[in-house]
């Protein structure tokens, strides 16, 4: 009952693990730092005021830090498929064959 209340809990806050979503928050988070970069350097640059320029760069890290931190679902969407615990696979031991040099051993 505490293991299942706990892998609850861990999925709602871990999230599954999904590299096609981690590659889609790498890409969101340059992304967004970038153009953030660029219009809080711009912004200050052209009002010549630097503490402006700093609150939208704080501004914009704080929202890339929303976007990405969270487990989102749309980072979700191609979960990582696991072998089953203990170690007991979904094939019959006496499916599994294994070849070697062109010999077929059964496990």
């Amino acid at each position: 009952m505490a293991d299942q209340l706990l892998d609850q809990v861990r999925d709602a806050v871990d999230g599954q693990i999904d590299f096609e979503g981690q590659k889609l928050a790498e890409l969101l988070a340059t992304a967004v730092l970038a153009i953030v970069g660029g219009i809080s350097f711009l912004v200050g640059f052209l009002l010549q005021d630097i503490a402006l320029a700093l609150k939208i760069g704080l501004g914009g890290t704080a929202l890339a830090f929303l976007l990405i931190v969270p487990p989102w679902p749309f980072f979700n969407r191609h979960p990582v498929k696991w072998l089953p615990v203990g170690g007991e696979s979904a094939i019959t031991s006496a499916q599994q064959n294994i070849v070697i040099d062109e010999k077929t051993f059964t496990k």
